[in-house]
C-alpha cells in the first residue's frame, strides 16, 4: 500500500525556540517521518510539506490546497498532519471534497516536550490509511482511535484523548497488533467541489442578552452566516429579529456538544419562528463543521439541499 503524508504544521511539527516567545511550527513532513522509523512496516510512505501553520491559523485556502493535492495524488491512502485547534474543521472540509481514504492527525504535545504523542498518532494514521477496510472518506486518528470526520470534535484543550465523537463514538481502536472495529463508517454526504475562491461566512453566537449588532455586521460583510444557537437551535429575541430580516442564507446550529436542532419554540428567537423563513436553514453538526459546509455550499450554489429547512408540518 502507498500512503502519502501531507504536512501542514501544527503542534506535531512545532518546537520552542528557548527565548520565551512561544512555540511555532519548525519541522517538515520529512522530519516527522524520521521520528517514526517503523512506518515502512505498514506502507510505502512518501511525504510533502504544503504549509507551516499552527492549527488556529489554518484557512479554507489551506484546506483547498490540501484537497487539490489529494485529488492530484495517486496513493492508496493519504495522511494529513495538522494542528489540533481546527483539525476537525479541516477533516470535515476534506470529507466533503475528497474521494479518497484520508486520515488527519496531529499532536497535543510538541516533539520537544516529554511524552509527545505525535509519533504514536502518526503511526496510527498511517496504519489506518493503509487499511483495506478504510472507505473513501476522511477520518481523524488520535490517541489510537479512529473517528469519522462527520462526527468528531475537539473536546479538551490539552488532553491526549481530546478527539471524541459525541453519540456516535469511534470507528475503531488500534492496539499493538490489531485494529478493533466498532462500527462501519457512514456513507456520508455527497461531495462538493473545491472552490477557486472561498465565500465569506462569519459565525455569530447566541448567548444571554446578545443583541443584533454582531449579526448585522456579519451579514453586511458575509455571503452567508452561521449562527451558533442555544439548545435545539434558538437565539435571543433581538438576534432572532435580525435573522428574520436578513437577505442572505443563514444556517442555525447548536452550541451543545451533542444532539440535533429542531424547531419547537415560537417566540421571536425560537427555532420554530426562524424555520418559518425560507432563507433560514438548520444544521445538526457543530457550528464549526456547519461553517465549513456552508462555505462550500455557497460556492457551489447548493445551500438549500445541504441543510434542513423543516417542512411546515414539522414546525
Amino acid at each position: 500500500m502507498d500512503v502519502h503524508v501531507i504536512a501542514t504544521g501544527g503542534t506535531i511539527a512545532s518546537t520552542g525556540d528557548g527565548s520565551g516567545t512561544g512555540a511555532a511550527p519548525t519541522l517538515s513532513g520529512a522530519d516527522l517521518l524520521e521520528a517514526v522509523p517503523d512506518l515502512d512496516a505498514y506502507a510505502d510512505v512518501t511525504v510533502e510539506t504544503v504549509a507551516d501553520r499552527p492549527g488556529f491559523d489554518v484557512s479554507p485556502g489551506v484546506c483547498g490546497r490540501v484537497a487539490r493535492r489529494i485529488a492530484d495524488g495517486d496513493a492508496d491512502g493519504f495522511v494529513v498532519t495538522h494542528g489540533t485547534d481546527t483539525l476537525a474543521e479541516t477533516a470535515r472540509y476534506l470529507d466533503l471534497t475528497c474521494e479518497a481514504p484520508v486520515v488527519v492527525t496531529g499532536a497535543q504535545r510538541r516533539p520537544d516536550e516529554p511524552g509527545s504523542d505525535g509519533p504514536t498518532n502518526l503511526r496510527t494514521a498511517v496504519r489506518a490509511a493503509a487499511h483495506d477496510r478504510l472507505p473513501d472518506r476522511t477520518h481523524v486518528a488520535f490517541d489510537e482511535e479512529l473517528h469519522a470526520a462527520a462526527t468528531v470534535r475537539k473536546s479538551h484543550t490539552a488532553a491526549l484523548d481530546t478527539f471524541r465523537s459525541p453519540e456516535a463514538g469511534p470507528l475503531a481502536r488500534f492496539t499493538r497488533r490489531r485494529v478493533h472495529w466498532y462500527r462501519e463508517q457512514p456513507s456520508g454526504d455527497d461531495r462538493l467541489p473545491v472552490p477557486d475562491d472561498h465565500p465569506t461566512v462569519p459565525l455569530v453566537t447566541s448567548a444571554s442578552g446578545v443583541g443584533r449588532a454582531g449579526f448585522d455586521a456579519a451579514a453586511d460583510r458575509g455571503d452567508a452566516v452561521v449562527v451558533a444557537g442555544t439548545g435545539l437551535g434558538n437565539v435571543t429575541a433581538a438576534l432572532g429579529r435580525a435573522i428574520v430580516d436578513a437577505d442572505l442564507p443563514v444556517v442555525v446550529a447548536s452550541r451543545c456538544h451533542a444532539g440535533p436542532t429542531e424547531p419547537v419554540y415560537g417566540t421571536p428567537g425560537g427555532g420554530a419562528t426562524l424555520a418559518g423563513h425560507d432563507h433560514v436553514r438548520f444544521s445538526h453538526a457543530s457550528p464549526w463543521a456547519t461553517r465549513v459546509e456552508l462555505i462550500l455550499a455557497v460556492a457551489a450554489g447548493r445551500v438549500d439541499d445541504r441543510f434542513d429547512g423543516f417542512d411546515a408540518e414539522e414546525i
